[in-house]
């Protein structure tokens, strides 16, 4: 029900389709009325009798696509594919695909959608990043989610908070017909009480907003007294007939409202709607003077996009701007809504997701890329319609991820603190920054939380959940790795230093030469002193991908020579083990204890302290450079 969002003529049908032959004259008919729950079933008469094609099983793929039955769009997207389809087949698949957790046949899909449509946006987002999905598990949760009582069997999204009532769209009036895209009651406009923290798990519908056509989602004036919302072309009597001159097909267009003795009057049509285009989604900013819309009008990127309109003083309206591509893709841009603060939250379906709609944020004071606002906001199934009442500091999320209790739910969405850290690495010798250094961030139950790369001033930047300590895994080639310790932090801004020091090795033509490998008496455990010299080794060894090393583990002469041969072949095992952990791999190192067998210095039981010492080493000859 989602799609009401954006328009009732819905642009995912792209144009018009002419039945193919006469066995699909019927099911055509129905897919062009987006009626797309009853064209499903004739499309799956023909699967029974035989009759269907490629063409087919791609009308069926689009018709459980627009009615968002992943599990079944997958299924006939699958056998239509096995022919050459349009670039835009190939997009629905891949996102169909995300939504069932399929990622890695999403990507070899958007491969073949991008081969086919190479100057679309959505090409350019995946050839910039191919790595953008990890990045995009790894961040931070900016939101914690909880389900509402108030939301039905049927779809109900599109909340907003004013004045400590709740407005959102529901199709749960069950008296009113069922619309004919996805079988479900139309749309009215219902509401409940926000009071000290706590929604209301009863709501009644906005009776002098509702008529029998689709009604919602709203947006208020900062004094309450102005009120935009969706509703059917067919209330202002603008629509235009299919070519049979059967059907009447409407547009959402925006209507405004002002209150009088606390109720909606005077509900007239804004000065751009029409009959040819849609308008929805209204979102007035908290001065008043710009209203943020959804449409489909000439100059739309893709399929439907986020526009923005000045409202003048003496409620007239401007000319409707694009917001361009930082916003808009070509794909569907919906549910628009502006923060007090100027931030914009709209869902896409064209920017790097994790699949389905994903809920973003644009800073419009900036300009800037907008931002996915990651899992739980975002999930693999269409979450849109993002409303943030700073005022309150609460959000609401609409989704249709598995659990709701619905088509679409609403979800209260609480931010948690965060703190932003900002990292920078140094030589510790020189002071100098360093790039490239990789920097892996765990929690406290030991989860990776992200792996980031410092840039050409030696910083990286994390966002992470106040009250939790961290410990950051710095390595470099050329580098001792090290570790780093962040405290808990009650959110803010924390900067912290890490400093490398710089790979002592000494790299002669035979052997890698370290300083002393110390362990402990009678053991044969990697000591703190013995990583940090290992890791020069592995510095050494990533510098040369080629080496081969054989790493020999000696004692002294003092002990029995079995027990002696013992212990250093253990230690030799777990050098290698060690040097194998930090990512080398197994084929390129080995080792072997000697005992006493071959002495640095030969002096027998006779040796001073000093001569002992020298003995009682660890060698790492080079086999292969």
């Amino acid at each position: 029900m989602k799609n009401i969002y954006i328009t009732l003529s819905f642009v995912l049908a792209l144009t018009s389709l002419k039945a193919q032959n006469k066995d699909t004259k019927t099911a055509d008919k129905l897919f062009e009325r987006y009626e797309y729950v009853d064209a499903t079933k004739e499309y799956l008469k023909l699967t029974d009798k035989g009759k269907a094609d490629n063409y087919v099983f791609k009308q069926l793929g689009d018709c459980y696509y627009n009615v968002f039955n992943s599990i079944e769009a997958e299924k006939w997207y699958a056998q239509a594919v096995t022919k050459q389809q349009d670039a835009e087949t190939y997009f629905r698949y891949a996102q169909m695909l995300k939504a069932n957790t399929k990622y890695n046949d999403a990507n070899e899909q958007m491969k073949k959608f991008a081969s086919l449509a190479p100057n679309d946006k959505r090409t350019q987002n995946l050839n910039e990043d191919g790595t953008y999905l990890n990045k995009l598990l790894g961040k931070a949760k900016l939101f914690d989610l909880q389900s509402l009582e108030f939301n039905s069997k049927y779809s109900d999204f599109g909340a907003y908070l004013k004045d400590n009532v709740i407005y959102f769209a529901s199709a749960r009036n069950t008296a009113r017909k069922s619309y004919q895209w996805n079988d479900q009651p139309f749309l009215d406009i219902y509401k409940t009480d926000y009071k000290d923290g706590k929604v209301n798990s009863l709501s009644v519908p906005a009776d002098d907003l509702n008529t029998a056509y689709h009604e919602g989602p709203v947006t208020i004036s900062s004094d309450g007294n102005t009120l935009y919302f969706s509703r059917e072309s067919f209330f202002d009597k603008k629509f235009v007939k299919t070519q049979d001159k059967k059907l009447k097909l409407g547009k959402m267009n925006i209507f405004k409202a002002t209150k009088e003795n606390d109720k909606w009057t005077n509900i007239v049509p804004v000065s751009f709607n029409s009959k040819e285009y849609n308008t929805s989604s209204p979102s007035l900013s908290s001065d008043g003077k710009t209203l943020y819309f959804i449409s489909d009008m000439p100059g739309t990127l893709g399929k439907t996009d986020v526009w923005k309109v000045a409202v003048n003083e003496d409620g007239t309206f401007g000319t409707p701007e694009n917001l361009g591509e930082n916003v808009n893709t070509e794909g569907n841009e919906l549910s628009a809504f502006i923060a007090d603060n100027n931030i914009l939250y709209f869902a896409s379906n064209g920017k790097k997701g994790l699949g389905g709609l994903d809920v973003f944020a644009f800073d419009t004071t900036k300009n800037n890329e907008a931002i996915n606002l990651g899992k739980p906001v975002n999930s693999e199934k269409d979450d849109f319609g993002f409303t943030f009442n700073q005022s309150q500091n609460i959000a609401f999320l609409s989704s249709n991820r598995d659990g709701g209790k619905g088509d679409d739910d609403i979800y209260l969405a609480l931010p948690v603190c965060n703190v932003d850290l900002i990292v920078t690495v140094h030589d510790k010798k020189t002071g100098l920054v360093l790039s490239n250094a990789k920097i892996t961030i765990v929690d406290e139950n030991k989860n990776v939380v992200s792996n980031l790369i410092s840039n050409d001033m030696g910083i990286v930047n994390s966002q992470l959940e106040c009250n939790k300590a961290y410990l950051l895994n710095v390595d470099r080639d050329g580098y001792i790795s090290d570790v780093f310790s962040m405290d808990k932090a009650k959110g803010g801004e924390l900067a912290l230093n890490a400093d490398l020091s710089p790979t002592e090795a000494i790299v002669t033509e035979t052997e890698v030469i370290l300083n002393d490998i110390n362990f402990e008496f009678n053991k044969s455990n990697i000591t703190q002193q013995g990583a940090s010299e290992l890791d020069k080794l592995v510095a050494v060894m990533n510098q040369y991908p080629e080496m081969v090393i054989f790493a020999k583990s000696h004692t002294d002469s003092r002990g029995d020579d079995k027990y002696n041969m013992n212990l250093s072949d253990r230690r030799a095992k777990s050098t290698v083990q060690y040097v194998i952990s930090k990512g080398i791999e197994a084929t390129r190192i080995s080792g072997k204890g000697f005992g006493e067998s071959e002495p640095k210095v030969d002096c027998g039981n006779d040796c001073t302290e000093e001569q002992f010492a020298q003995n009682r080493r660890s060698e790492f000859m080079i086999v292969k450079k």
